[in-house]
């Protein structure tokens, strides 16, 4: 069993205990405790109790590559450099690799051609251990497992010493290639990025409006704004300015499956930007602030608030969004948020409880088969572009890195956009 101690300095407690690493070297490492000298030796028993059920993992005869994944999560997924939403989707493909046979390979025999057979079953698909059917992933997909796999073997290498060298710097992608038929009958008329008509989102609104859904005013936001789906549910009346008619997009709302909380955080790309709106959307909004305040004199003391409170785990910060009955008691360090999009008992409305509605549309709605929230943006994306917005507005108001994104959306946009921009050099030729 593991030696340890506590001390303190200052007004916290410390603890400190020997662990054995990589070369089998007893060094000694020390932790911050609280200032409770009790709950401090607490944590150096826990400490010692999880180092005793994993002291072998440092050496690499032992290591699999499930216990190098856990390694790199805990020591590398650190907070500045990485944004909490992409820390959480690194630790759940980490989780799915993990459930691959190859989680629980050893690392010392792991071979490039190990890892290339990985990636081509996540490229082309086939058959899951347990006899399911795997479907191939989409290239995000596929850029997210290689960059879990590429920085936990590098880790491995350095500074963990576990290997010696990186076998996934010799695996290549291999995608699927199309057969190409010379005497097809289609006509080549893909739509690789699919948006709504106006009529089609006029339908889904009356769809909505009917079943009287909280989803209604997040996706009416969604089509005027172009805003992702965490981004809506994150606004609060304090981003929307109704005078001059603009929002400003600082913060995003995100169901953590690994911490198994609702938090809200920073935008993808950590920027905040600002989003003018039109007149429909300024009357939408107008009446969805007098029903929230009719609300919350209807609902009384039921109402709820809403509020988000800080939280420090592992050297990372997350704000987690919590609704509770304006009678009750807040709890110390609570703070109230007054988001947009509320349910009429006043609790925020989530993205998960919104993709649900829109895959029930999708359903229920004729003409909306296979619709989900994201082509709002795109929607939002080809009108502008449809009807002579300059790309680089575009882009701006969508918050995408390079107007490249934004013009590769509208490349993929519908027939009928098409069909008018050829039409243009009718222009041309009749001179006008």
């Amino acid at each position: 069993m593991a030696k340890g101690s506590v001390r303190k300095k200052g007004k916290k407690w410390y603890y400190r205990f020997y662990i054995e690493d990589e070369s089998g070297n007893l060094v000694q490492r020390e932790f911050v405790g609280t200032e409770s000298k009790s709950e401090t030796e607490a944590l150096l028993r826990k400490a010692m109790e999880d180092y005793e059920e994993k002291k072998f993992v440092a050496k690499s005869e032992n290591a699999t590559v499930g216990m190098l994944l856990d390694m790199w999560v805990e020591e590398e997924l650190k907070p500045g450099s990485l944004s909490n939403g992409t820390v959480m989707a690194y630790q759940g493909t980490v989780n799915r690799i993990k459930q691959h046979p190859i989680g629980s390979r050893k690392l010392k025999t792991v071979t490039a051609d190990h890892l290339q057979a990985y990636m081509d079953f996540l490229s082309f698909g086939g058959t899951n251990p347990d006899g399911t059917t795997a479907k191939a992933l989409s290239k995000g997909y596929l850029r997210l497992f290689s960059a879990v796999l590429q920085g936990a073997f590098h880790f491995a290498v350095f500074p963990k010493r576990l290997i010696t060298f990186n076998p996934m710097q010799y695996v290549v992608w291999r995608g699927k290639k199309e057969d190409y038929d010379l005497f097809s009958d289609e006509d080549g008329n893909t739509d690789s990025t699919p948006t709504l008509s106006h009529e089609q989102y006029l339908k889904l609104e009356e769809f909505l409006k009917k079943k009287d859904n909280p989803a209604l005013l997040p996706i009416q936001i969604a089509y005027y704004t172009g805003l992702r789906i965490g981004e809506v549910c994150g606004l609060t009346w304090q981003d929307v300015n109704l005078d001059k008619q603009y929002l400003t997009v600082r913060r995003s709302m995100r169901y953590n499956g690994a911490r198994h909380k609702t938090e809200i955080g920073a935008t993808k790309r950590k920027k905040v930007r600002t989003v003018d709106f039109c007149d429909t959307l300024a009357v939408i909004l107008k009446a969805a602030k007098t029903e929230q305040h009719k609300n919350r004199l209807q609902y009384g003391g039921l109402y709820h608030l809403n509020y988000y409170t800080e939280v420090k785990e592992k050297d990372r910060t997350y704000y987690e969004v919590y609704s509770l009955p304006r009678t009750d008691e807040i709890p110390e360090g609570y703070k109230e948020i007054s988001f947009v999009c509320l349910r009429p008992d006043g609790a925020y409305e989530s993205p998960s409880t919104v993709g649900i509605m829109c895959r029930t549309a999708s359903r229920k709605v004729e003409g909306l088969e296979g619709f989900h929230f994201h082509q709002l943006r795109h929607t939002f994306t080809s009108n502008l572009l449809s009807n002579g917005a300059a790309p680089k507005d575009v882009q701006e108001l969508l918050g995408h890195a390079d107007v490249s994104t934004t013009m590769n959306i509208y490349a993929h946009a519908t027939r009928e956009a098409k069909r008018t921009s050829a039409r243009l050099l009718d222009k041309v030729v009749g001179g006008e």
